[in-house]
Order: C-alpha cells, then sequence, then structure tokens
C-alpha cells in the first residue's frame, strides 16, 4: 500500500498549516525516509483549536446530546478504523518502528475496542439519587468537564490517544489532542475519521508540534478543563506544575514505570515465565512504560531461568518492521537509539554480566536498531535497574527470600506494574498485597483488557486510563438538591 501522509493540523474539522506556516520533517525510523512535513503548531495554533473545542462544547452539539447519540457516532468510528485498518497500521510502523505485525494485531484493533467500549458503557452509566427528607429530592449527575487537552506519547500513538479519547468524548467533551512530535500521523487521521462517523466539527481537534511550544500552551491555557497526560515523569512534573501556573486543572498523569517481575522457586514452568517476560519486556522495542525491566529471580533458580529467557532472544533479533514475521522493530529515533546505548554503557561500567546483546543493529537500513540485552547480577542500585530505559534491556536481580523480593521490588520511585510467580495462591496473594504497584500479574504478564483500570503510583502517576474508572477524569459530579412542597 502506498501512502502519503497529511501532515497538517486537523482544527474545527479542517485541516490546516500551521498559523506561521512552519514544519517539522517527520522521518521514518525504519529506515530514515521524509513521511511528511508536519505543522509546527505553537500557541498560535492551540489557541485557536481550544477556542474551537470551547464553541463546540457549548454549542451542546455533542455534549448536550442524549448518551445513545453519542454511542452510535463512536460505535461508528470504530468501525471506520477498523475499515482502514491497513492504511492506519501501516502508518503507525512508519511512524515510530513497531512491527506491521503488531499494529495490525495489536494496536489497529486495540484502538477501535476502547472506542468502541465506551460507546458501549455510556448509556449504561447511571447517576444517582440520595437519601433525603420526605420534602426534598437529591440528584447526583455526572457532566462533562468541557474542554480536555491531551497529551500522548510516540510510544503507542494510536492506542494512547483512544485511551484518552473513548471516556472523554463518551461523556461529552470536546477534546484537543497533542501527539508527540515523534510520531504524530495516525492521531490526525483518527481525527479526519471521527468527522466521517458523524462528530460534530471543533469537538475532537489535533494540533501537531513540539512538547515545549504546542504541549506547553496547551497544559498553561486558561480555557483546557483538564488534561490527560501520557509520558515521562520528568514532563509529567511540568504538568502539574503548569496547572498551578495557569487556571488549576485536573492534570492525570501516566508515566514511567520499572516493573518487577518476580519469580520464585517453587514456580515449576521456567520456559513458561522466560517466554513471559522476554515476550513482554522487548515487546515494541522495550519501548513501554510497563515493560517488566527487572527480572528478580529467587537465586536457586537463577542460572536455568536466565539461560531460558537467553534463548527467547533469538526470537526479537530487530528485523525490518514491515516484514510479517518481524517481532522486533526499530527505536523511534536517533535520539532514543543513543539514550539507549548509554544505558548499556552504563551497566557495563558498572560491573553488571552482559549475557547477550548490548550492540546496535542492521546499522546498513538507515533506522535505528539495538539487540535483545540481557544484564545479570544487577544491583537493585545501579542505573539500569533504577532508571526507566525504554529499550530491550533486561536487568537481573537475584533474591534470596521473600521479603528480599518484596523489599526489591519496591525499592523503586516508580509503582506502576509488576508480576507474581509462584505455584502457592497465598504466596502470590501475599506479594500482590504488598508491592506498591497499580497493577499486580499473576503467572502470566499483560492479560489484562479494556475492563480494568491502568495506571499506578507513587512516580508512575495519578488517574487511571482503561475501565469505567477513567470517566471520572472526565467528568464532574453536580448536586441537585430541591425542596419538595406538600
Amino acid at each position: 500500500m502506498d501512502i502519503t501522509p497529511d501532515g497538517r493540523a486537523l482544527v474545527n474539522g479542517q485541516r490546516v498549516a500551521a498559523v506561521t506556516g512552519e514544519t517539522f520533517e517527520c522521518r521514518s525510523p525504519v529506515d530514515g525516509r521524509l513521511l511528511a512535513q508536519v505543522s509546527r503548531g505553537q500557541a498560535v495554533d492551540i489557541d485557536l483549536a481550544v477556542a474551537a473545542a470551547r464553541r463546540s462544547f457549548d454549542s451542546g452539539a455533542w455534549s448536550r446530546q442524549a448518551p445513545a447519540v453519542r454511542k452510535r457516532v463512536l460505535q461508528r468510528f470504530a468501525e471506520l478504523i477498523l475499515q482502514n485498518k491497513e492504511e492506519l497500521a501501516l502508518l503507525e510502523t512508519l511512524d515510530m518502528g513497531k512491527p506491521i505485525q503488531s499494529s495490525l494485531d495489536a494496536d489497529v484493533p486495540g484502538a477501535a475496542r476502547c472506542i468502541a467500549w465506551y460507546a458501549e458503557a455510556i448509556d449504561k452509566v447511571y447517576d444517582e439519587i440520595a437519601p433525603t427528607p420526605a420534602n426534598s429530592l437529591a440528584l447526583i449527575q455526572r457532566e462533562p468537564v468541557g474542554v480536555v487537552g491531551a497529551i500522548v506519547p510516540w510510544n503507542y500513538p494510536m492506542l494512547m490517544s483512544a485511551w484518552k479519547l473513548g471516556p472523554a468524548l463518551a461523556t461529552g467533551n470536546s477534546v484537543v489532542l497533542k501527539p508527540s512530535e515523534k510520531s504524530p500521523l495516525t492521531a490526525m487521521r483518527l481525527a479526519e475519521l471521527a468527522l466521517q462517523a458523524g462528530l460534530p466539527e471543533g469537538v475532537f481537534n489535533v494540533v501537531p508540534g513540539y512538547g515545549h511550544e504546542a504541549g506547553e500552551a496547551l497544559a498553561l491555557h486558561m480555557d483546557v478543563d483538564a488534561l490527560g497526560f501520557t509520558g515521562s515523569t520528568r514532563v509529567g512534573r511540568k504538568m502539574l506544575e503548569y496547572s498551578g501556573r495557569s487556571n488549576l486543572k485536573r492534570v492525570f498523569n501516566e508515566l514511567g514505570g520499572k516493573s518487577a517481575f518476580i519469580v520464585f522457586e517453587d514456580f515449576d514452568d521456567l520456559d513458561r515465565a522466560a517466554q513471559a517476560v522476554a515476550g513482554s519486556v522487548f515487546y515494541n522495542q522495550g519501548e513501554s512504560c510497563n515493560a517488566p525491566t527487572r527480572l528478580l529471580v529467587h537465586e536457586s533458580i537463577a542460572d536455568v531461568l536466565v539461560a531460558a529467557v537467553t534463548g527467547q532472544t533469538t526470537r526479537f533479533q530487530p528485523g525490518d518492521p514491515l516484514s510479517p514475521s518481524t517481532q522486533m522493530g526499530a527505536l523511534v529515533d536517533e535520539a532514543q537509539l543513543q539514550s539507549v546505548l548509554g544505558y548499556i554503557a552504563s551497566g557495563q561500567e558498572q560491573g553488571a554480566d552482559c549475557v547477550i546483546g548490548g550492540q546496535r543493529a542492521r546499522r546498513d537500513s538507515g533506522g535505528y536498531y539495538v539487540e535483545p540485552t540481557i544484564f545479570d547480577h544487577v544491583r537493585n542500585d545501579m542505573k539500569i535497574a533504577q532508571e526507566e530505559i525504554f529499550g530491550p534491556v533486561l536487568s537481573v536481580i537475584r533474591f534470596k527470600n521473600e521479603a528480599e523480593a518484596v523489599a526489591l521490588a519496591n525499592d523503586s520511585s516508580y509503582g506502576l506494574q509488576a508480576s507474581v510467580w509462584s505455584q502457592h495462591l497465598d504466596r502470590a496473594h501475599r506479594v500482590a498485597r504488598e508491592l506498591r504497584v497499580g497493577t499486580v500479574h499473576v503467572n502470566q504478564y499483560d492479560e489484562d483488557d479494556i475492563t480494568v483500570p491502568f495506571g499506578g503510583v507513587k512516580q508512575s502517576g495519578n488517574g487511571r486510563d482503561k475501565s469505567l474508572h477513567a470517566l471520572d477524569k472526565y467528568t464532574d459530579l453536580k448536586t441537585t438538591w430541591i425542596r419538595l412542597e406538600r
């Protein structure tokens, strides 16, 4: 399929260039090819998009529609995503480097499923009537907050957009989305499909641009009522600062992670554990906030498990992302490549044992590829064990007993996810209770779905994406107390 991406913003239902006329190059990490010249949105472009969102919200064309009406439009939106599956998957792969089969099998259907799920849910979420005296009636109702700003990362551009759009649009808000400058293309195509589905103009706007220009302007905007951000902890702190400097808009941060994958000596299927940790930590080139990048293993089984995980790396040798057989593609750009290589060098310098990998791959491709890398005998105070690498790098940390495993897992500034592998349910449940994270997987990893919340504690953020709990982020509760005359 040949595609010519349109790099212009989408504001108030129209494709538009940046007001300044400036653009930036969007190049593919697959092979360095130029994909598009993309509008370099700045504060003035954000102003126009927010104004369009505010007009659409105040008009009631979407915000005051019956939930059943919004449901039908969003269902059609989800259908159009699937109907354009091949185009969207190719855009996603070319734009950020993930394998085409992942885009086809996971990202596109996952985005469609998210939109459809919230569409189906929204006319089944009931408001409340409070207990009152006989002469009163008290209504507690959810109302859309108004204009929602959404800033999404480059690792799952389409899926992260859907996680914000689904609950925000279903509850009647208008949205201004700022995609990452490293992977902006599918977000703008999604906005076109939403219009085609019947979403009124101005309800869903997309302004591409750099974080310190368009992103900062959106977070500081006085007419944005709520902000959903997914990205690094460093930038998440800025989002909170921007809220304090502007209108105290509510900010929901989904940030980094350094998830622990804990395997106890009583677990009797180490091959399955090895497949699971490798399949998760090397998936999407390791560019996942919830990747289990710390493998905590009991010292009595460590040698066997490390050998089994090492054997799994043959499945994840970097390949052409456009080939259906490739399971690990390209890192998103040169900067991310150098960052990952820097962490690998740090691990070696601090004394960790590089069991396999550690080198750049496919140098002649014009893209950005790194071998799957495993470090053994890692100390939890090493840089590679404490900082989010966002690349295909696994740190193996050995423990002596359950208490030490829990202490090591919790010894992190992050608290996004963890996994516990044990044949004994009482141990698994006991450890799960002790882990300070948002999600604990037991004897599996990443088998959850849209029905459960996603998010973390500590410096992994606040609030939750996915599930009905995400509706709380984009709605206000209003109480109406009515006196009833006899």
